[in-house]
C-alpha cells in the first residue's frame, strides 16, 4: 500500500498545520491539558481520514479482451440503454459507478486499445448520483478503441466535493488494461458506455474494486 501521489502535498501541509495547532495549544494555552488532547484526537482522526482517502493499494490485473474491467472502486447505481451523444452517438449500455469518499479513487483503464478521444468539460458540482450530472458536472470523456476496433467510451464526472479530475490520458496513446489513467478528490461518480451486445456482468447495487471486478463481456 502506498500514497498517491495526488495526495502527497496536501498530506504533508496537513501534517504541517496539525503539528502547528497542537504546538499552539502547548506554548499559548498550556493548562488546557483536557482540551489539548482532544484537538490532538481530532487532528489525528481527521488526517488518518485523508490518508486513507489518497491510498493507492498495489493490485493484480487479470487482462482479457472480452472482458470490461471496473474503471473504479465503488457502487453500480445505474445499469440502462442510453444514448451517448457526445461521441459514439448512439444508442449504448450504460453502466455508473458511484465513488464515496472512502473508496479508493484511483481509476483504471477498462480495457487495452489506443485513446481515439479525449476531451476536458468544465461544468457543475450536483451530487454524483444527479440524473444531470453525467451532462452538466465538470467532467473528461475518454474513449479506447479496443484491438477488435470496439469503442468504449467512459466518463469521470465530480461530484459535491469532488472538485479536482486528473485524467492522465491523451489522444493516440496506447494503454494497458487495468492501467491507471486518472484520480478524482473526495467522491466522485464514472459511467462507461457499452455495446448493446455486450453482456452485463454486474447488479445496481454491487460493489466494484477498480481494475479487478468484471463489468462486462464483449463479444
Amino acid at each position: 500500500m502506498t500514497i498517491h501521489r495526488e495526495g502527497r502535498t496536501i498530506l504533508f501541509v496537513l501534517l504541517v498545520v496539525l503539528v502547528a495547532v497542537i504546538w499552539a495549544f502547548d506554548y499559548f494555552l498550556p493548562e488546557q491539558q483536557v482540551l489539548r488532547n482532544v484537538v490532538i484526537g481530532v487532528s489525528l482522526i481527521i488526517y488518518l481520514l485523508i490518508l486513507q482517502f489518497f491510498r493507492h493499494p498495489s493490485i493484480r490485473i487479470e487482462k482479457n479482451p472480452q472482458h470490461i474491467l471496473a474503471p473504479a472502486d465503488g457502487k453500480v447505481v445505474v445499469i440502462e440503454e442510453a444514448d451517448e451523444p457526445e461521441y459514439l452517438k448512439r444508442r449504448c449500455k450504460q453502466v455508473s459507478i458511484f465513488m464515496s469518499p472512502v473508496n479508493v479513487h484511483v481509476n483504471r483503464m477498462p480495457a487495452s486499445g489506443k485513446i481515439s478521444y479525449y476531451r476536458y468539460h468544465a461544468g457543475k458540482y450536483l451530487v454524483a448520483w444527479h440524473p444531470k450530472s453525467s451532462t452538466e458536472n465538470e467532467r473528461t470523456t475518454v474513449v479506447v478503441k479496443t484491438e477488435n476496433g470496439t469503442e468504449i467510451l467512459f466518463r469521470q464526472i465530480a461530484g459535491a466535493l469532488a472538485r479536482r479530475i486528473k485524467c492522465y490520458v491523451t489522444e493516440g496513446q496506447t494503454l494497458e488494461q487495468g492501467q491507471e489513467f486518472g484520480f478524482i478528490k473526495f467522491g466522485s461518480r464514472v459511467d462507461l458506455y457499452l455495446p448493446l451486445s455486450a453482456d452485463v456482468c454486474v447488479n445496481v447495487g454491487q460493489k466494484t474494486t477498480g481494475g479487478r471486478t468484471i463489468i462486462a463481456r464483449l463479444h
